[in-house]
């Protein structure tokens, strides 16, 4: 006979610390968690933002091609970065229990069983005093899963009351329930194409969509685009910088137009390919976070689609979501609990991932 699991709450305060795709900087996200029986908690108690300077920018999208030494240098030297700023964040606050360190992804092959994300956890934790989780994706891979994505735990304890949880980060994901079992997968590239295109024209990002706005939808590029051999895989699935330069900027490198004309024609790619992966139709809540959300101009192609519910939340929860998330999974792997699922990975079994280094 199985005995009722006791009524024992735990609570631990832990940083999230996350670098996304896109290159932009350091989110840090110190949150307070708690469990009660099966129901999980937070609170936000501080969230912060590091832009990268132009050498740390260039180091990391160099990282794939440096050699084995280089690399393993570059790995130490990030993670005591991350730690020295992590003492600057937390200056004045109370030390947390654990830090959850992402990490910066240099290489993705899923196929290969091969995830790295770079900053050595020892190091940030030597630097701060504080035990540190990171290396969250290599368990997954390991077990025959993509190690990818892994926010989605955090979406169904934490932000169970929407339908869909979709981030607009460097790649647009997605996440929701159906059949009991959670599902998600990477829809497409977002800002790594988007910020691409506004680095050619001198600037960061396309304000508001602004650039896009502007430009005219090329119907032959939005039909190649639709035909790239991602669309036609089945979840569980994920992308990478590596597929995005090898199948997207060929096809953008065939087209001789202007890149308003390639944002807009991008736009109402990944607009479709977002609304084409809400499954359950009509009357859903769809919450919508990441940097890609402060673009006015795309969220309104979103919200073109009026059988849904567009939930932009606060600022906070927009910019610091998956820093949030990413300080949850520290939380789970801290009291063992399962971080990551196979439903979402294509992983053998669900497990409890990262590596966890104590002072």
């Amino acid at each position: 006979m199985k005995l009722p699991e006791k009524s024992v709450k735990i609570q631990k305060t832990i940083l999230g610390i996350m670098s996304g795709t896109s290159l932009d900087g350091v989110d840090f996200a110190l949150c307070s968690f708690e469990k009660t029986k099966k129901k999980y908690s937070y609170k936000i108690l501080k969230t912060g933002f590091l832009p990268y300077n132009d050498v740390w920018k260039k180091q990391l999208s160099k990282a794939q091609n440096l050699d084995a030494y280089e690399f393993l240098k570059l790995h130490k030297k990030y993670g005591s970065f991350i730690g020295e700023k992590t003492n600057e964040f937390l200056k004045n606050e109370m030390k947390p229990d654990f830090i959850a360190s992402h990490g910066h992804t240099i290489f993705h092959h899923p196929g290969e069983n091969l995830t790295f994300q770079i900053g050595d956890g020892a190091f940030i934790s030597a630097e701060t005093g504080i035990p540190v989780i990171s290396d969250f994706r290599n368990l997954d891979t390991a077990m025959g899963g993509q190690g990818a994505p892994l926010v989605p735990i955090g979406d169904k304890l934490l932000f169970s009351k929407y339908d869909y949880c979709i981030n607009l980060g460097g790649f647009a994901n997605i996440s929701y329930d159906e059949k009991e079992q959670r599902n998600a997968y990477d829809i497409c590239p977002f800002n790594l194409i988007i910020n691409h295109f506004a680095n050619l024209k001198g600037k960061e990002f396309d304000k508001d969509g602004e650039m896009g706005k502007n430009g005219n939808v090329n119907q032959e590029l939005l039909t190649e685009l639709s035909n790239i051999e991602y669309y036609f895989q089945k979840p569980p699935k994920s992308l990478s910088r590596e597929y995005v330069e090898k199948y997207y900027f060929p096809i953008f490198n065939q087209y001789k137009i202007s890149v308003e004309d390639i944002l807009r024609t991008y736009y109402e790619h990944a607009a479709f390919k977002i609304k084409q992966s809400i499954v359950q139709k009509s009357n859903r809540k769809v919450l919508v976070t990441g940097g890609g959300t402060h673009n006015r101009f795309f969220i309104s192609l979103l919200q073109n689609f009026s059988e849904y519910s567009w939930i932009v939340p606060d600022k906070e929860i927009i910019d610091f979501k998956e820093a949030i998330i990413f300080a949850f999974l520290g939380f789970l792997r801290s009291i063992g609990k399962i971080n990551t699922l196979a439903s979402v990975t294509g992983a053998t079994r669900d497990t409890s991932g990262g590596c966890i280094f104590i002072i």
